[in-house]
């Protein structure tokens, strides 16, 4: 069985980790669709989906599962988001999130839909671990390690940071 997983991973965090973990005791292979993949280099959207497709496969390729990273622009248009979604990925038989609008849209296109426990969600949330590397804090204990290696090979704390003072001023 395939199952679907979406997120900006904005970065891939060890929420996420411990949440595919998890979704990997259900399925054979799981599809993570890369939301948001039209956006980069923003307060919100840092990372490039080329980026966050690294920071994944070099994260879970230690785990027995079959994953495919696929990069899923915004479309802005709740009634065909599903199909849209289907049309960028591979086939898939349920679909993962604990976002009550995504598991709407998925059930109301009759898929059948999973949740999975929210980790440590008041520290592992991906504003707050670009918070604390736009202050310059300690996040590296909220990355995995292959992950953190992708960030700091592109330079991504000061890329947060510049692009943070940008939107801060208008720019």
């Amino acid at each position: 069985m395939r199952g679907f997983f979406i997120g900006r991973f904005q970065p891939f965090h060890e929420g996420h980790q411990t949440m595919v973990e998890q979704i990997a005791h259900d399925v054979d292979e799981l599809v993570l669709g890369i939301g948001s993949a039209d956006q980069s280099h923003t307060m919100n959207d840092p990372f490039t989906p080329g980026e966050r497709i690294m920071m994944i496969t070099k994260t879970l390729e230690s785990l027995d599962l079959t994953t495919y990273a696929v990069p899923i622009e915004d479309l802005n248009r709740n009634a065909v988001w599903v199909s849209h979604v289907q049309s960028m990925s591979p086939h898939f038989d349920v679909a993962y999130s604990n976002n009550p609008l995504v598991v709407r849209l998925f059930e109301e296109a009759g898929m059948e839909v999973r949740s999975t426990p929210m980790i440590r969600r008041e520290e592992l949330e991906g504003s707050r671990v670009r918070d604390r590397m736009r202050r310059g804090e300690e996040w590296k204990h909220l990355v995995p390690d292959p992950a953190v290696e992708i960030i700091e090979e592109i330079d991504g704390v000061s890329r947060i940071q510049q692009v943070s003072d940008s939107d801060a001023n208008g720019s």
